[in-house]
């Protein structure tokens, strides 16, 4: 009995769990928009950034690619998280990043919301 319960064990440990190991899709801010809803890391230039201190929310646009108001793809950072990157309009202007996570569509643009500092990769 005791070699059929290691088996039962081993199966299950090493059976895949979904998710677990997947890795993201990597995509061009331009692709981003043909994949809403999925979870991908999408990498190009920071070309634009603005700090809208004044709305609600307090939120730092990073826009990929094209400057606003022609953005391909924006990373959104909101003020309650703001602090963990700083300044984040300053620190990754004009550099090569990417960030993972959720893409949604604010205005018919792609989106990442990105909550940690970890979600958004400079790039060499």
């Amino acid at each position: 009995m005791k070699p059929f319960r290691t088996f039962v064990f081993l199966t299950f440990c090493l059976l895949p769990v979904p998710g677990l190991h997947a890795q993201t899709k990597k995509l061009t801010s331009a692709e981003a928009k043909d994949h809403i809803g999925d979870r991908a890391t999408v990498c190009g230039k920071v070309v634009s950034t603005h700090h809208a201190k004044s709305s609600k929310g307090e939120p730092t646009f990073l826009n990929l690619d094209e400057p606003y108001p022609k953005e391909v793809f924006t990373i959104l950072i909101w003020d309650s998280d703001r602090e963990k990157f700083g300044a984040p309009e300053d620190e990754y202007r004009g550099s090569r990043v990417c960030v993972t996570g959720k893409i949604t569509s604010y205005r018919n643009r792609p989106e990442i919301v990105a909550t940690e500092r970890g979600e958004i990769e400079l790039q060499k």
